[in-house]
């Protein structure tokens, strides 16, 4: 069982080919592909390959599914005796990405 762990969008995620992650969002529509060539450590089952800091000429190729949004947070400020109190709603946007393929170089 193959698989990396790459970053992108400040996070790392340890990815396997043919399942759906979520991550932070990308540029470009559904059906298109994307690249990632920030890919620290990979495995195809047998050896482990560790980068400083990435691994040269690895990259890890997938599709995306669909563009979207969160679940909505609330943010609530206040400070008590001080009349002050604030509100805000957050939604996240992520973009649903199929790993169809990890080349470890």
């Amino acid at each position: 069982m193959s698989y990396a762990i790459i970053r992108t969008g400040g996070k790392q995620f340890r990815v396997e080919t043919g399942r759906y992650y979520k991550i932070p969002s990308l540029p470009g529509e559904p059906g298109g592909t994307v690249e990632f060539n920030e890919v620290l450590l990979g495995s195809d089952g047998k050896t482990v390959k560790t980068g400083v800091p990435t691994l040269t000429g690895a990259k890890v190729t997938g599709e995306i599914l669909r563009q979207g949004r969160g679940d909505k947070i609330v943010v609530f400020k206040m400070k008590r005796r001080k009349n002050y109190a604030k509100k805000q709603g957050h939604r996240q946007g992520f973009t649903e990405v199929m790993i169809n393929d990890i080349k470890l170089g």
